[in-house]
């Protein structure tokens, strides 16, 4: 048996011990797929050796082991482990029904983060109470040309409908970065992260924006909707933002097309940018909604998407925790509420810390929601 221990900077997807077949490397989308299906995984890792096809293995995600075709005794701990990580988690379906609330009594929003429309029945299978990020531009992806607005309308609709009163928080188009889709026919850069992405690309693109926007407004009127726009950096964005925003209500009106024109309209607070002129940005907008995954990348420097990189890259950085204070500042003395939808919302040694901060809302994998809920209420 061959153990192999990954550094402890690298980033864990501790959802389950696994076993499984040791077979090539994984896409782009690896990190959010794997969490929303619950696949125990390790990322930020240089690729294995073509050697180590098709052996049995054993990846520990919550220890960051991957274990080569293991002996009996490890096979017998890792199985006592898996049991024991079933039964905790049949212990905590007991928490469905319950409300999310602290020891002090303050209500917490625990919403779900999704990909597609088809993820919403595990959302609402673990008791969501919202959808705090829905990701439209999956919709975008795997597809020769863009969705048409009757498709997105459909989607939207449907997870709107699904939700009922729940909130149900869409965010906008973020192709770019680490998401490409090829008929776009984005000019190659060197570091797209920082390059035509998300909010950026869809004022370059106008008619792509409000072609999304038509649906989505058409789909508030079947739900709670609410709107989120991710990679603000200036006023001016927002500002060209609810421009056109403004001009698809009004054509919607003219057209006679119900829809709720009080929906919500959020910000990802997600560059540093964004958090130094949160104040200014708080009195724009209805809520700020964090994303931590590019708020540290771009805060430390380090990007995620490289393994190189990846000792660098600690959402647990003081830098990081006080750009997340300084935005539930600004959201609070502007009277609007606050969450966070990257990963660390789902770190419980983090949960104690954004309630002090005064965290309105987290969203999680729909998966981490009890787990989440049972640290809120002090189980855990």
């Amino acid at each position: 048996m061959r153990v192999r221990e990954f550094p402890k900077a690298v980033r864990f997807e501790n959802m389950a011990i696994g076993f499984a077949t040791v077979k090539g490397g994984v896409n782009s989308h690896a990190a959010i797929l794997a969490r929303s299906l619950g696949l125990p995984a390790v990322f930020g890792v240089q690729a294995l050796s073509g050697e180590l096809d098709g052996k049995q293995a054993i990846l520990d995600g919550f220890n960051g082991k991957l274990y080569f075709e293991p002996n009996e005794a490890t096979l017998k701990a890792m199985a006592e482990k898996l049991d024991e990580t079933r039964k905790k988690r049949e212990l905590l379906n007991k928490l469905k029904g319950l409300p999310s609330v602290t020891a002090d009594g303050r209500r917490i929003s625990l919403y779900a983060n999704i990909n597609h429309v088809t993820d919403i029945d595990e959302a609402i299978n673990n008791d969501a109470e919202g959808i705090g990020l829905f990701r439209s531009e999956f919709l975008y992806l795997d597809r020769k040309s863009a969705p048409t607005e009757e498709e997105q309308f459909i989607a939207y609709k449907k997870v709107a409908v699904s939700m009922g009163d729940k909130k149900t928080i869409i965010r906008t188009l973020d192709i770019g970065a680490d998401k490409q889709a090829d008929y776009f026919k984005l000019p190659t850069e060197e570091n797209p992260a920082m390059g035509l992405r998300a909010v950026r690309l869809c004022l370059a693109k106008p008619e792509i924006f409000k072609t999304q926007l038509r649906a989505l407004y058409r789909a508030s009127a079947f739900g709670n909707v609410a709107i989120m726009f991710p990679m603000i950096t200036s006023v001016r964005e927002v500002e060209d933002v609810l421009m056109i925003v403004n001009e698809v209500k009004s054509n919607l009106r003219r057209e006679k097309i119900p829809f709720n024109a009080e929906a919500e309209l959020g910000i990802m607070v997600e560059t540093p940018a964004a958090v130094m002129i949160s104040e200014t940005l708080a009195e724009m907008v209805d809520f700020f909604s964090i994303g931590t995954n590019d708020l540290t990348q771009y805060t430390l420097a380090a990007d995620r998407q490289n393994s190189n990189s990846g000792s660098f890259y600690d959402p647990h950085h003081p830098a990081v925790m006080k750009m997340i204070e300084m935005t539930v500042k600004s959201a609070k003395d502007a009277g609007i509420w606050v969450g966070i939808c990257g990963e660390i919302a789902a770190d419980l040694e983090l949960t104690e810390t954004f309630l002090r901060m005064g965290i309105d809302e987290l969203s999680v994998s729909p998966r981490m929601l009890l787990p989440l809920r049972g640290k809120i209420r002090g189980m855990i």
